[in-house]
């Protein structure tokens, strides 16, 4: 077997997050049901509530979770977050009351948060060669495109047979399982494992990279243009398509399901592009595709002319978000990866819980068509800024000038000390030690001795 899937470590964790999104998707559709069968018609404030705690658990706890898990070997941290999960999920059939849900939903989703950056930043160490990963971030997002097609189908088959409370049991089944194969997984220990960096510092590290790399800073911004147009995908379809278009709930079915094609069909051939075409390109052409969809929305008066319009904002967030594990991997030496995919994992999050209301109480309030203008002006805001922030010219590799400085760590082999600084593995403390001023050329990733991006020029 080629490619990815080759690796036995990997296909165990891709086997992994199938049946855990398969789970969380049972439990989307569950959730709703217990809301409605609670609350009655507030139900889609109950979901609305739910889904702002989601968003706030992404944003402040991802990085927290980050910083817990450099003190836990990966394997048996990954295990017990699936089991807290398992047991949350299988609570909830069981609530009675709506402020129940909430704190089941902010648990959940806290574990989750510190979950899913881990899991990512586990991805990159299995699969050195940069094309398998590129193919492994393009099979994990079409299993999160999967996950949104099938998972409705599946809910409504088992609904035929069984109340919506068993369904919660389907999603605990899921994660027992994603369990048993992060088991069996041989996942490599994690390389920082010395660290001694006080929790804050843990905590604020990835943050601290992030928004020091100029290429990330530019991601971020084409983050805030996904959000922008996927905030018009979840919240505002069924508006659109049962009050524009007079559609029924099967057209809204397959409105969503338009998206998820968009989205699948260039993740099935985003690895054949970038091994022709650099990543900052075709994210901005993502970017761009975006802003195209979202104008158009305004003259999508017929089924057909929308349509069209879904599976454009589908395609442009796939553009944009499968290609950004690569400038993550990129971005970091690999003992602080867990840290900088948690740090993309809170801000990007925190771009959707800011489109989240824009998108809904501008369609509430003023329509369709405004939620497509100030939507679309927050997508073409993200990918100027992604213009600005993000050179043209980004090599690898970089000149640059070391001023001389002392400072205290514990001193590797990285080309930045000399021998007699280097610890011993049976001595890993920290040791004061100077660097002289010196210039030289390597890949250019923010750390300890690299504190600042490099002028150009």
């Amino acid at each position: 077997m080629n490619g990815p899937l080759g690796n036995s470590a990997y296909r165990h964790l891709f086997a992994a997050q199938a049946l855990s999104l398969l789970g969380t998707g049972l439990t989307t559709v569950a959730l709703g049901l217990l809301a409605y069968d609670l609350a009655g018609p507030d139900a889609g404030l109950v979901l609305g509530t739910a889904l702002a705690i989601k968003m706030i658990a992404y944003v402040g706890l991802g990085p927290v979770g980050a910083a817990i898990a450099e003190r836990f070997p990966r394997r048996p941290y990954l295990v017990a977050l699936d089991l807290i999960r398992a047991a949350l999920v299988l609570v909830l059939p069981f609530v009675s009351e709506i402020w129940q849900i909430y704190l089941l939903i902010f648990l959940f989703q806290a574990c989750s948060a510190a979950f899913t950056p881990t899991f990512q930043a586990t991805i990159p160490d299995l699969l050195p060669d940069e094309k398998d990963y590129t193919r492994a971030l393009s099979l994990s997002r079409m299993l999160y495109d999967l996950e949104q097609l099938l998972s409705p189908v599946l809910a409504g088959v088992l609904l035929t047979l069984v109340s919506f409370h068993w369904l919660f049991v389907g999603n605990t089944i899921g994660f027992l399982a994603s369990a048993a194969f992060i088991v069996t997984a041989a996942i490599p220990p994690q390389t920082n494992e010395e660290n001694r960096r006080g929790f804050w510092q843990r905590v604020t590290r990835g943050s601290w990279i992030y928004l020091k790399t100029p290429r990330l800073l530019g991601l971020l911004s084409l983050s805030f243009a996904v959000a922008s147009a996927g905030s018009m995908v979840i919240v505002n379809t069924v508006v659109f398509v049962r009050s524009v278009l007079g559609g029924d709930e099967t057209d809204v079915a397959i409105f969503f399901a338009a998206a998820g094609l968009g989205s699948m069909a260039i993740a099935l051939t985003l690895p054949r592009l970038l091994d022709r075409i650099a990543t900052r390109p075709v994210m901005i052409c993502g970017g761009a595709v975006l802003c195209a969809g979202l104008i158009a929305g305004l003259w999508a008066e017929t089924y057909a002319g929308a349509l069209a319009v879904w599976v454009c904002l589908g395609a442009g967030s796939s553009l944009v978000m499968t290609p950004s594990g690569l400038l993550l991997r990129r971005s970091s030496h690999a003992e602080d990866r867990p840290a900088l995919f948690a740090a993309q994992f809170a801000l990007s999050h925190g771009c959707w819980l800011i489109a989240y209301p824009v998108a809904g109480w501008v369609g509430a309030r003023f329509g369709m068509n405004a939620a497509f203008i100030v939507l679309a002006v927050g997508a073409a805001a993200g990918c100027a800024a992604a213009l600005l922030l993000w050179p043209r010219n980004d090599p690898a590799e970089l000149e640059h000038e070391h001023e001389e400085v002392v400072h205290a760590h514990v001193p590797t082999a990285d080309g930045h000390h000399r021998s007699d600084q280097i610890s011993r593995d049976d001595d890993r403390s920290e040791k004061k030690h100077r660097h002289r001023k010196f210039r030289h050329r390597h890949v250019f990733v923010i750390d300890d001795h690299h504190t600042a991006w490099p002028r150009s020029g």
